[in-house]
């Protein structure tokens, strides 16, 4: 009888669950759960940039997509023999000496500080440049030189260093952290020694400046050197790490029965979200896999021969084994992607609603009208901005509006808009923030090279990937380069999927366990070479602008 294995993937929205055939790949069952708190804005404000979430979001998610998926399946529970999850990053959560969370607690259930603060929260840029400052300056090693040379307000120890200064009961209540993906692998094996627990290689590295030449986590003395408290904190977190293709442990008797599995089933050691999806994309050696949702992912792996020793610059770090274990991992992104029109949609649709609401319509017409601008906007926009050919429109946009990932982090820039007349419309601003984002991927691709680090070919997966068009195709223009899009609809769950068949001995290793279990590609996209000159035109201003603005505006809130 065949063996099935399941991938979660938590995103930003919602999590997501596949039952997988591990000998083929192929899916037998899918569910997804959209986040309740999370969608009605709760713990959040935009105008700070900061973004939590509630660990009860997750929890829930998990026991519904899980238990709908085995549930319809029809799949014999003893034929599931693994489980792992992705989740996004960096995610952290407080908790205490038992590795519960604290908002699980009656004290913090409402206290923003006290949830996961998600990867796009920003409210630690202080923070992160005191890092950046202290790393350069200390007299010691330079604990960010595999992270890119510059620590990001969207990762750990930045996010600590904000909450523990700004809450004091929080700071005092959490004996430790853990990122999503390690917490929720904690909660499904039922653990209780936060010690011996196996954290995320992934997570650790490419995070929270982890690496094994330093002997694990940053030397005590730099971290008494921002807070001492964060001194006492790497003390009640870990020494080793773990990749994602060997068991975290064994599934707990209380989530087997929530979850409708086995007890004792194989838990794979978490990961990232964008990790998984390049492993789901069947990431190899000068492939460069973009996981375009929200933001983007990209990510590399190389040889350690290959490498030399070389730091690539400007990066979200290069991590032995944090994709494929033998391989470098290395990843880079945009903060904002999908964000950014989501952003823009958003910013015509809010007004309009508002301005419904105090008529007489009733509450079922404007639920009637809602519905229909959520799903047909951006459907509308897409295709009013495709009739615009390459060059036809002045608008010029710089896709900051969550900062800047990569190359170099520097998550205080904000967007723009330039070459605005009388005569622009919704459409060639929608379709300026499109070639925006896609001037943003072409700058990653360039320092990666500058770097000589090779690329041979790119793959698109996530949402953007699979529903957008206009999206793909100015891509391809862009960076003239062919782009194949991954076939599977959840390449995360997939990857997560294919760690847990290794992690559980269905396989001998993830490449063996990729090749079985792969999806294929459904589409190729070709750059049209009369646009590829007039882009490579614009390109060139969007960098002249994008200097103009790091260069002469204020980047202070």
């Amino acid at each position: 009888m065949d063996n099935y294995v399941l991938g979660v993937d938590f995103g930003t929205d919602s999590v997501r669950a596949i039952l997988v055939n591990a000998q083929n790949g192929k899916t037998a069952g899918s569910e997804v759960f959209a986040y309740p708190r999370w969608k009605n804005g709760t713990y959040c404000d935009p105008s700070k940039n900061q973004f939590r979430q509630h660990p009860k979001d997750h929890l829930e998610g998990l026991a519904f997509t899980v238990s709908s998926v085995i549930k319809n399946s029809g799949i014999p529970k003893g034929n599931i023999k693994g489980i792992c999850v992705d989740t996004t990053g960096s995610s952290p959560l407080p908790v205490d000496r038992n590795g519960r969370p604290l908002a699980l607690s009656d004290q913090f259930t409402d206290n923003p500080d006290a949830q996961m603060i998600l990867w796009k929260d920003h409210t630690a840029v202080a923070e992160a440049e005191e890092i950046n400052q202290l790393a350069r300056t200390w007299g010691g090693v330079d604990f960010t030189k595999f992270e890119g040379g510059i620590y990001s307000s969207e990762w750990f120890w930045a996010k600590i260093l904000y909450i523990i200064r700004k809450d004091q009961e929080v700071a005092a209540a959490a004996y430790s952290w853990m990122e999503h993906c390690d917490y929720l692998t904690f909660e499904l094996t039922g653990g209780k020694d936060l010690k011996e627990f196996k954290r995320s290689r992934c997570a650790a590295g490419h995070k929270a400046l982890w690496h094994e030449s330093w002997g694990g986590l940053p030397d005590d003395r730099f971290l008494e050197s921002l807070d001492p408290r964060l001194a006492t904190l790497k003390n009640q977190l870990y020494k080793d790490t773990f990749t994602s293709d060997i068991p975290a442990g064994l599934l707990s008797g209380e989530w087997a029965e929530k979850l409708g599995l086995e007890p004792g089933i194989t838990v794979a050691v978490g990961t990232f979200d964008a990790h998984a999806g390049a492993i789901g994309g069947e990431v190899s050696e000068g492939t460069l896999v973009k996981v375009m949702g929200t933001s983007t992912c990209d990510i590399m792996v190389s040889s350690p021969d290959s490498l030399k020793g070389k730091t690539v610059k400007g990066i979200c770090g290069q991590v032995d084994g944090s994709v494929l274990p033998g391989k470098i991992g290395l990843e880079a992104g945009q903060s904002g992607f999908g964000d950014v029109l989501a952003w823009f949609i958003q910013l015509i649709q809010k007004p309009v609603m508002e301005t419904l609401s105090e008529t007489s319509l009733s509450p079922d017409s404007l639920a009637e009208i809602r519905q229909i601008l959520e799903e047909e906007l951006i459907l509308n926009l897409s295709k009013q901005a495709a009739q615009i050919p390459p060059g036809h429109s002045s608008v010029l946009a710089i896709d900051w509006i969550n900062g800047r990932r990569t190359p170099d982090a520097n998550q205080n820039l904000k967007g723009a808009l330039s070459g605005l007349d009388m005569g622009t419309d919704a459409a060639r601003i929608y379709k300026a923030l499109v070639e925006s984002i896609c001037y943003g991927s072409k700058r990653i691709i360039e320092r990666f090279r500058e770097e000589g680090v090779q690329i041979d070919q790119v793959i698109g997966l996530g949402g953007v990937a699979k529903k957008s068009t206009l999206v793909m195709q100015t891509m391809a223009d862009v960076l003239n380069m062919p782009i194949k899009v991954a076939r599977s609809e959840q390449a995360p769950a997939l990857g997560a999927a294919i760690y847990a068949a290794t992690a559980a001995g269905i396989h001998d290793n993830v490449s063996e366990a990729i090749l079985k279990m792969g999806n294929g590609f459904d589409q190729i996209y070709q750059p049209k070479p009369e646009h590829v000159e007039i882009y490579q035109r614009k390109y060139q201003e969007y960098l002249n602008l994008g200097g103009f603005i790091e260069s002469n505006t204020s980047t202070s809130d």
